[in-house]
């Protein structure tokens, strides 16, 4: 892989594909303000959640704030508990290739 002309020996060309990357956000980090790098996605995922509550614009802040915060734990326990059941079933269709294998020889 290529890069400012030179050539990283003895990797292949993902690995220093994902070497460089790494360099680059972490020099990126290293020099920007974490609100320039992520401040828009996080209020634009916030702005979602608060249309989801209160849609309208009548609640009061404090409790618009509440609500907004209830709703992305729940958002984040659900997106948790699907991690959970994919990893559960990885486990078993593991096990069940397993025993498979197993049986074969």
């Amino acid at each position: 892989m290529r890069r400012g002309g030179r050539i990283i020996q003895g990797m292949s060309a993902d690995a220093s594909r994902k070497i460089y990357g790494r360099i680059g956000g972490l020099t990126a980090w290293s020099r920007l303000d974490p609100e320039v790098m992520v401040g828009p996605a996080h209020r634009g995922f916030r702005a979602r959640f608060e249309r989801l509550v209160d849609a309208e614009g009548q609640l009061d802040p404090a409790e618009r704030a509440k609500r907004i915060d209830r709703a992305l734990r729940a958002h984040m326990l659900t997106l948790a508990a699907k991690s959970a059941e994919v990893r559960r079933q990885r486990r078993r269709e593991m096990a069940t290739t397993n025993r498979k294998a197993g049986a074969v020889r």
